[in-house]
Formats: structure tokens, C-alpha cells, sequence
């Protein structure tokens, strides 16, 4: 008997019935809230693309690369092409700020060397304190669009479908940590859990991956959530 696999198909219906559950609220919550036009709805499908006709960027990937204990801060690398500067952010963990992503303004006000950052970014994760990654389907994914407007883009016709995405993360269990962040998608407000990293204080880093770059029929962007009690 695999145990394994039994474990993760109860997870997975868990999260079923809590996704279901959680719909049921919310039409109940907004069942007086006027409901959009099918006119509108159909004018927004049939008035904007999904699709563009630039097709040469490529997606954005971030890694945490650990935890710097005294400062109380995750440091976050994105990857935004083989040949490219990597982009260094800092995930607040404490104080006013926290559950913030900055990037590092000062590395690239000093230099612009791709190999530098990269040293750079080698030196500070030798003193970081590593994360574990945990199972995705002890955590559950949830989405709702915001907003939706028709962004233009120059050589372009048709404008393309932009959507406010609000992505929520909490564990399927129902108790744990949770966390909640609203992005800009493109082309289609599709977004998927790419996994999960436990820190030592029981919280934890959940990376999104959403389809963030308006480039052929959407190239995929992360970003990181905290999860706070």
C-alpha cells in the first residue's frame, strides 16, 4: 500500500470541497451585487486578444534563496533571461513592512554587471539560512479577478486582456498560515501553486506562477507570498 500516494489523493479532495465551499460563500456574501451584462462580458471576449504578435521574451523565474535571521528578511533572486541581470529582491519578515518584496535599488545604482550581481549574489547566500520546501498539496491555491481592462500595445490593433489577479495561499487542512497578494496577468488570469518553503517560525514562502509577461500567448512570472499565521 503506497501511503504516499493515499495521503496526497486526500489532500487533493480536501482542497476540492474547500474550494467549493469557499465559492458558496462568496456567492453568498455578493449575491445582492449587480452581476455584469452578458453584452459586457461578450464586448470584453470579442473586443480584445489573448495574444500578442511579439513572441521573444521569455518567462521570469524567482527562488528564495534563504533567510538572513538578524535582519529578519528572505532574499529573493528572478531570473529574467539566460544572458540577463538577475533582479534581487529583499522579502520582509518583521516590522512595518513586512510581507513586502523590495527590490535591491543599491547593487544596481553601483553596477550593472551581470557577473557581478551574480557574485554578489553567491557571497550573500553562502550566509543565509536555508528554507525546506514543503508538499504543495498540503496547501491550496485560490483566485479571483479584480479587475479586468483592455490594454493597447503599439503595433497592435487589438488591445490585449489585462486582469487585476488576486491570489490567495492557505494550508488544506484549515489551520496554518495563510497569505494573499493581487497581481497584474495578461492575456488569461490563470495562476498555479509552484511550491512552498517552511521557515523555522512555522510560517512559510509560497511562489505563484501567473501568466505575468503580454508576449505570444502569455509567458509565466512568479511571485513569493508570505505566509503568516
Amino acid at each position: 500500500m503506497n501511503r504516499d500516494a493515499k495521503t496526497q489523493s486526500a489532500l487533493v479532495a480536501i482542497a476540492r470541497t474547500r474550494r467549493l465551499q469557499r465559492a458558496l460563500a462568496h456567492a453568498s456574501i455578493h449575491r445582492d451585487a449587480p452581476i455584469p451584462s452578458l453584452r459586457a462580458s461578450l464586448g470584453f471576449m470579442t473586443s480584445t486578444a489573448r495574444s500578442t504578435e511579439d513572441a521573444a521574451s521569455h518567462g521570469h523565474t524567482m527562488t528564495v534563496l534563504g533567510i538572513a535571521v538578524p535582519e529578519a528578511i528572505a532574499y529573493v533572486v528572478e531570473e529574467i533571461g539566460e544572458n540577463e541581470t538577475p533582479i534581487v529582491y529583499r522579502l520582509w519578515l518583521a516590522g512595518p513592512r513586512v510581507g513586502n518584496l523590495v527590490p535591491l535599488h543599491a547593487w544596481y545604482e553601483q553596477c550593472d554587471d551581470a557577473a557581478e550581481i551574480r557574485a554578489r549574489i553567491a557571497a550573500v547566500a553562502a550566509t543565509l539560512e536555508p528554507v525546506a520546501r514543503t508538499t504543495t498539496e498540503a496547501w491550496m491555491l485560490s483566485t479571483r479577478v479584480v479587475q479586468r481592462r483592455a490594454l493597447r500595445v503599439a503595433g497592435q490593433p487589438t488591445p490585449i486582456r489585462k486582469y487585476a489577479l488576486q491570489l490567495r495561499v492557505e494550508a488544506v487542512s484549515g489551520y496554518g498560515p495563510s497569505g494573499h497578494s493581487t497581481v497584474t496577468a495578461f492575456l488569461r488570469p490563470e495562476a498555479e501553486l509552484a511550491d512552498v518553503c517552511a521557515l523555522s517560525d512555522g510560517r512559510a514562502i509560497a511562489r505563484v506562477t501567473y501568466t505575468g509577461i503580454p508576449s505570444g500567448f502569455g509567458q509565466a512570472k512568479d511571485t513569493v507570498i508570505l505566509l503568516t499565521e
